[in-house]
């Protein structure tokens, strides 16, 4: 695989070098911002969400100018992409003013058909398959607390879904045991476990899959998020969803058991839900730092897709 990034679409698109390179450049730009105030200077990024969204919104937007550039946000009110006007015109179009196009959208489908009509780089900013923004800056994350991340034991518990599909196939590639402990009915879907299996073998991770959350073992690191995703707060479902999760949610009781010392949450948090209030609000829970490193690693993807 060639080292240089043209896109940022997808967590297995990206080989160990590249995701280190990545890490190590966020961590940089984080330390010195001020070298880097001026790495986008004259640069546009129009910026298109199909979901509400607080960290990448703000991230994103906040780092783009940090870096000396300019960003527009694109709202629900042009409506889902494919819809108004074919995802190939969007992309053709939003090629002719902006310099990078930044995604948050419903269908991994819309990222891909960006990425192949667009001239200009494309970042996932979340969609329904892949979180790669958020990994990201989890493993940044991760890094600034243990040092080499292939050393820790990372689990994810609750719901499969984009954040653990992400999380798992950077894991993977970058030598991470990795546990995923998941309710019945809820696993990760076929293809990502195939694709993470095959990363796996290759990095010498070890990977755990399992719907026993008292198999989950010894762990430094439990990571979780909300139940219920973005867009499913169907309250005739929600009672059912809750009762059917109740033993997994992560609290200082597991984290005693599992032995681990630092609680990860990509948030919004349901308090008390997948994760209890006290232990969110502990001195083990680096939520802000992760918070905050969206905007270091999102900062770290444009420059290296800048400077190909």
């Amino acid at each position: 695989m060639s080292q240089q990034i043209t896109n940022f679409l997808a967590d297995d698109e990206l080989n160990k070098t590249q995701l280190l390179a990545l890490i190590e450049l966020a961590i940089n730009i984080k330390n010195n911002p001020a070298d880097y105030n001026q790495a986008l200077a004259g640069k546009s990024v129009a910026m298109i969400f199909e979901k509400p969204s607080l960290r990448t919104h703000v991230s994103f937007d906040m780092g783009i100018n940090k870096l000396g550039g300019h960003a527009l946000y694109l709202g629900q009110q042009n409506g889902k992409l494919g819809e108004r006007e074919r995802v190939s015109d969007y992309a053709k179009n939003l090629s002719c003013f902006s310099d990078a196009i930044v995604a948050r959208v419903f269908s991994h489908d819309s990222i891909q058909g960006l990425a192949e009509h667009a001239s200009v780089p494309v970042i996932n900013a979340l969609c329904d398959i892949y979180h790669p923004c958020q990994a990201l800056a989890d493993f940044v994350t991760l890094t600034e607390q243990f040092g080499d991340v292939s050393n820790i034991k990372l689990a994810y518990v609750g719901d499969g879904n984009n954040v653990s599909n992400s999380l798992m196939l950077m894991a993977a590639t970058l030598g991470v045991d990795f546990t995923l402990v998941t309710p019945v009915g809820y696993e990760a879907q076929a293809s990502i476990v195939e694709k993470t299996k095959a990363l796996a073998a290759a990095s010498g991770a070890r990977l755990t899959i399992t719907t026993d959350i008292n198999a989950i073992g010894a762990q430094d690191v439990i990571y979780t998020d909300t139940w219920i995703s973005m867009g499913d707060e169907d309250a005739s479902k929600k009672a059912e969803i809750l009762a059917h999760f109740a033993p997994y949610q992560v609290n200082h009781d597991l984290m005693k058991k599992s032995e681990a010392s630092v609680v990860m949450h990509c948030q919004p948090a349901h308090l008390e839900e997948e994760i209890t209030t006290a232990l969110f609000d502990s001195e083990m829970a680096v939520v802000f730092q992760q918070a905050e490193n969206r905007m270091w690693a999102q900062n770290a993807v444009l420059v290296t897709l800048f400077n190909k």
